[in-house]
């Protein structure tokens, strides 16, 4: 049985594969209308639309608009003239298109129905492709222009150009069409239909016409011709237009704009949207449902808009109706149209598939590929797609599509030159002579593109079959395979071009050997790449033009160094992989040198080593007798050779000759091909991941000189169900990571023998201080954690001690953290403590020694900062005998019994009681701070004794000998302080008054004279508070005399204090009386006395008040000086004013000038000395004196003046 045989219908019969909304040829149309599948994707569209047509002739509705999507081929345009055909029930030879459409519908009466029901109205459409139909230049109103000249076309009128068009229109209305094309053909001699095309070059004609015909005059025709401005046309003018010509027609009148390919026109351009936008919504809203707009676009109207949702939504409500189309619709196209099957030929087509079955699907079976890109499903799918496979159905379209995007001369696909339906009928027509057996490889649907592909494109392959037929390393079948690789170019993403894949796609017999298939396919595939048509992406093939050809060549040519490609290798499996820093053993965390090949990454700890070794590492490096040996203390893995160097190898040249490159000043077109090589870069670092992964587990293991084989353990992955292809990956990371972590924890166990004798952990700077103060909770049985560990620090420190090398607690971290040990810090810490506790050691920080008790010691032996200043030491024990000299000493001094026998507590002890004595000294001494408080020196000696005993508490063995050898000096001082201390506590207070009254004294020692026992008392207190203070011995035993002397002092001040307070009394009462007898009645003199009065009882207070003799000796000047004011104030009252005298004599004389007088000031005290005056004759002895005195002073000037 042969191909061509077993199909209804001849497979050579012209059909009509390609529709065009432009062809309307009656024989076309015939074809068209009965040769139309309903398939019940359609069945569906058809009862969609016509329920939303047929309502709107019962209620009016703005919602006009249809919106028909599919993929190229998927027969829109057929749908789009089909709906045209129906809606105008166009004749169809001699019938009608509803009728032949009634037996279509046979099995389906209703929805016949509908379609009958809306086509009984008389309906106009208007059919055409925008994207043939409208200006090449696009503007912002180009789609109104388009819709404005089909509509005009539809009338009759020129809608090429409108000027043109609303002229003929304007002519129309009035009813002089014949006439105006009369007188035009009479002037011109040709016909105005002919001749309108040319309108810009017949003015001379048309102008007279005008004037003839419509009655213009010849400025007004002449204007108009001119006018530019009347080819303006607006969305409301064309609506307006149309309005008035649906509403001149019956009320079930329609109209309908049948538009092809808009979606292609307008595309994502946001001016041709909004014009689009505008002119749907004016339309609903102006004409109500007697004008309906059916477009097609590959895309559906959600798609174009999507980028401004919010500025277009208002097109997506008036396009209500949207039909879209799917594969399925095509393949059940051509299952009835080409590939329908006598049934003989079925029933024999199937016995095939079941005589083949297994062989069938094994055939066709993809790898990562999505879900429904399959072989068949069973017999019934075998027969009815024979020779094809049910994935060419789904695949084709896509590559269709794919091709139109990428390149303008594969657009013209979308113009209708190539169809899913021919497609498939001219691949059935090459293999019609091969029997039963033949599948169509998928590189034979490559005839129907070729002639519609980019010149570089068919150059390509143009050449590569010039080159295998002249034998230049190319044979024939590799140029179908360079067919398929182009044909999948741009579909990876459905299907990889891997060998798996491209084994099946080329399978052309059900007999096909596939391994001998999959040899001659590999074969095939190392030519085209070394003869560089192809170029390969880790396991991925791809199609290369000239172009990328050339690229492709330089990036070869782009040398990288193996070492780069190694150290990125590292970051990927200790950045990406397994990330771990430490590994985690219990409670250990051990740090491990990381290294791939012979670099090493990151510090080296010195600790375990996790080495790869890459397919760079030459093969007798890897020798598994070798490896054995090196791997001691090592984790040695053998990579496995997946793909992993080869891809890494591609992408880091393709990104190093990107970087060489100027990419900027390329041409666009190698600036794109440079641009998908880096995204195949970006892709072909996605896979080396997985590919590392795979070359890790399937990989040679050596861990301290032992093979293992190891198998990862359980491990789950958490991740979104959305995230399969993350969750994957890191299952296989996970997986990964689960076999080094076995081999690192075998390498762990092996290297770290010492690690066993930490039997207890410690968790905290808290647990150390429980052991540093013999706080620790032990276990039941009473024994002692980690002795064996301190046993063997122990150890280490009495080396060192013989060794005379000093050993800082850095140095016992670091030997004790690394092999064979590998104890946490903390624990050695916590080691090093027990034996501190234990006495057995010694830790020093700064040359002093530290307590056990002090809390800092916990930083010291585990912070970093610190540890390395810490130096610890096998403990040098105090003789026995010193230590009891210091005990007897300490008892006495502080006079205690209880003092400490231990060396640690003995330290302790002398620490805290002398720094406390020496704090109460401290005391002690700022009270001498502004006092001349007695023995000074000795507290200063005491203080200083105590700092000489406390500056050697650094080192015990020296605190305990300058104790032992300060004793007597410090038992000598301490007794000499108790004066001092009975001092402060009892004699400090009449010391102090003492002193007080001693100061306040010092000013009035003279009048102190006149009473000798007082003076003679303050000469004593003077000796002792002053004179004594600064002896060697001072006497304290006489501090109690004071009080007696001070009583003696104060009571004889307090006789002179009365004595002075009587005389200045009398004063104040003679300085009264003397102003009283001076005054007289009048109230100038009375006001005076009063202030006078105020003043002297003021000063009688201040005597009662002030306590020192000097002070109330200073009250006598002021009140007598207030006294003599006084009177001569009184006295200038009494005295009459003299008259004034006239500033000119009555004679006519000049008037006489007065001299200024000279009037001499002189103190009182000077001109009264003071006297004793005993009797009359002392009297009159003393005025004598004063009144040649006061003679002698008035000479030569014109009076004194007493102050």
């Amino acid at each position: 049985m042969i191909t061509r045989d077993v199909f209804q219908e001849d497979i050579n019969r012209p059909i009509n594969g390609v529709i065009k909304v432009d062809q309307d040829m009656p024989s076309i149309v015939e074809q068209e209308v009965h040769e139309y599948v309903i398939t019940k994707e359609l069945k569906k569209h058809f009862i969609s639309f016509f329920n939303f047509y047929d309502d709107a002739f019962n209620t009016p509705t703005a919602d006009i608009g249809v919106w028909i999507s599919g993929f190229f081929g998927s027969g829109k345009s057929h749908l789009l003239k089909i709906l045209s055909y129906l809606l105008e029930n166009r004749p169809v030879g001699d019938t009608t298109t509803v009728e032949l459409f009634r037996k279509k519908f046979g099995d389906d009466p209703a929805t016949f129905m509908l379609v009958d029901h809306a086509t009984h109205g008389e309906t106009k459409t208007i059919l055409f492709n925008i994207d043939i139909e409208g200006s090449i230049n696009k503007d912002k109103t180009a789609v109104l222009r388009v819709f404005a000249k089909m509509f005009f076309n539809s009338l009759g009128f020129y809608g090429d150009n409108l000027k043109v068009a609303m002229l003929e229109q304007y002519i129309e209305h009035c009813g002089k069409t014949e006439a105006y094309r009369q007188s035009f053909r009479t002037r011109r001699g040709k016909s105005w239909e002919e001749q309108r095309k040319a309108f810009a070059f017949n003015g001379k004609y048309i102008i007279p016409t005008l004037m003839d015909v419509m009655n213009m005059s010849e400025e007004d025709a002449r204007n108009w011709f001119n006018d530019r401005t009347a080819e303006e046309y607006s969305i409301a003018q064309l609506v307006a237009d149309i309005k008035e010509y649906v509403d001149s027609k019956p009320q079930d009148f329609r109209l309908v704009f049948m538009v092809d390919e808009v979606g292609q026109y307008v595309g994502t351009d946001t001016d041709l949207l909004l014009n689009l936008q505008s002119l749907i919504e004016k339309l609903g809203s102006e004409c109500g449902g007697k004008v309906w707009v059916v477009c097609t676009g590959q895309e559906a109207i959600d798609e174009i808009i999507s980028v401004r949702v919010n500025e277009f939504s208002r097109i997506q409500a008036r396009f209500r109706t949207r039909l879209s189309l799917s594969s399925s619709s095509v393949d059940e196209v051509i299952q009835q149209r080409i590939l329908k099957k006598k049934p003989a030929a079925t029933a024999k087509l199937e016995l095939l598939y079941h005589d083949n079955d297994s062989v069938l699907r094994n055939l066709f079976c993809f790898s990562d590929s999505i879900l429904d890109i399959k072989g068949f499903s069973g017999a019934s799918e075998f027969a009815m797609d024979f020779p094809f496979v049910p994935y060419q159905f789904i695949i084709l379209p896509k590559v269709f599509t794919e091709i139109r995007k990428h390149g303008n001369a594969g657009r013209h696909l979308a113009g209708g030159e190539r169809s899913m339906l021919s497609g498939f009928q001219e691949c059935a027509q090459k293999v019609q002579e091969k029997d039963e057996y033949t599948i169509i490889p998928f590189f034979d649907f490559y005839d129907t593109v070729h002639t519609f592909l980019e010149g570089p494109i068919r150059r390509v392959i143009e050449r590569c079959e010039r080159a295998a037929d002249s034998g230049a390393g190319i044979q024939t079948y590799d140029v179908n395979v360079l067919k398929l690789l182009y044909l999948i170019r741009y579909i990876d993403n459905d299907i990889k071009a891997t060998l798996d894949n491209i084994v099946i796609l080329m399978a052309d017999d059900i007999r096909t050997d596939k391994i001998s298939l999959r040899e001659a396919v590999r074969e095939s595939l190392g030519r085209l790449q070394n003869q560089n048509y192809i170029g390969r992406s880790g396991d991925t093939y791809n199609f290369l033009t000239d172009e990328e050809q050339d690229v492709q060549r330089e990036i070869k040519d782009t040398a990288v160094d193996t070492s780069a490609i190694v150290e990125r290798i590292a970051q990927l499996i200790f950045g990406d992989i397994y990330t771990v820093k430490k590994y985690r053993f219990g409670k250990y965390d051990f740090e491990f040198d990381k290294m791939v090949d012979g670099v090493l990454i990151g510090a080296v700890s010195g600790g375990m080593r996790l080495r790869f070794l890459t397919v760079a590492t030459d093969a007798s490096e890897k020798a598994s007798l070798r490896l054995m040996g090196e791997s001691q203390g090592q984790a040695i893995v053998v990579l496995s050779d997946t793909p992993y160097y080869e891809a890494l190898e591609s992408a880091m040249k393709i990104r190093k000759y990107v970087k060489q490159r100027n990419v900027a000043q390329l041409p666009k077109s190698v600036q794109d091909i440079i641009r998908d090589r880096l995204q195949e870069a970006n892709a072909l670092e996605q896979t080396i991941i997985g590919d590392l992964i795979e070359a890790m587990l399937t990989g040679v293991l050596y861990v301290d000189g032992e093979i293992l084989k190891l198998k990862p353990l359980g491990v789950s992955v958490s991740m979104k169900e959305d995230d399969l292809a993350k969750r994957e990956l890191e299952g296989k990371k996970a997986k990964a990571r689960s076999v080094i972590d076995q081999a690192l924890e075998y390498l762990v166990s092996h290297v770290y023998n010492e690690l066993e004798l930490v039997d207890t952990n410690i968790e905290s700077d808290a647990a150390i201080l429980d052991i540093l103060f013999g706080t620790e909770q032990l276990s039941l049985g009473g024994s002692v954690p980690n002795q064996n560990a301190a046993a063997k620090v122990e150890e280490y420190l009495e080396v060192q001690y013989r060794k005379n090398l000093p050993t800082s607690m850095a140095d016992i971290q670091g030997r004790f953290q690394a092999i064979p040990y590998g104890w946490r810090e903390i624990d050695s810490a916590a080691v090093v403590a027990r034996r501190i506790f234990d006495q057995k050691l010694t830790v020093k920080d700064a040359g002093g020694t530290i307590q056990p008790t002090d809390p800092k010691l916990p930083d010291l032996l585990r912070k970093k900062s610190e540890i390395g200043k810490t130096v610890v030491s096998i403990r040098q024990i105090v003789s026995a005998t010193k230590t009891k000299a210091a005990r007897e000493f300490l008892r006495e001094y502080f006079d205690v019994m209880d003092v400490p026998d231990k060396e640690d507590g003995l330290i302790a002890f002398i620490v805290a009681r002398f720094t406390t004595q020496r704090e109460h000294y401290i005391e002690l001494e700022k009270q001498y701070t502004g006092h001349k408080y007695p023995d000074h020196v000795l507290v200063q000696k005491a203080i200083s004794l105590i700092d000489d005993v406390l500056s050697q508490q650094k080192d015990n063995t020296a605190l305990i000998d300058r104790v032992v050898a300060s004793a007597d000096v410090l038992l000598d001082n301490k007794t000499g302080m108790a004066n001092v201390e009975s001092f402060f506590k009892n004699q400090v207070t009449v010391f102090d008054e003492a002193v007080g009254m001693e100061y306040d004294l010092s000013h009035e020692l003279d009048y102190l004279s006149k009473e000798p026992e007082a003076n003679t008392a303050l000469n004593q207190i003077r000796l002792i508070i002053v004179a004594n203070v600064g002896d060697a011995k001072y006497v304290y035993r006489r501090i109690p005399e004071l009080n007696g002397l001070m009583q003696t002092v104060r009571a004889g001040h307090t006789r002179l204090l009365d004595a002075k307070r009587i005389e200045l009394l009398g004063i104040v009462r003679q300085c009264m009386e003397a102003i009283h007898i001076m005054a007289g009645s009048d109230s100038a003199s009375q006001t005076i006395i009063t202030a006078a009065d105020s003043f002297y009882l003021q000063k009688k207070q201040r005597i009662a008040e002030l306590k020192s003799l000097a002070l109330l000796d200073g009250l006598v000047p002021p009140m007598l000086t207030y006294k003599d004011d006084t009177c001569s104030r009184l006295e200038a009252v009494e005295k009459p004013v003299p008259e004034p005298k006239s500033a000119h004599s009555t004679d006519g004389e000049k008037p006489h000038v007065q001299p200024k007088k000279i009037i001499k000031a002189l103190n009182r005290q000077i001109v009264f000395p003071a006297r004793q005056l005993e009797s009359e004759t002392d009297i009159d002895e003393y005025v004598e004196k004063i009144r040649a005195q006061l003679k002698m002073l008035m000479q030569n000037c014109d009076g004194i003046k007493l102050n």
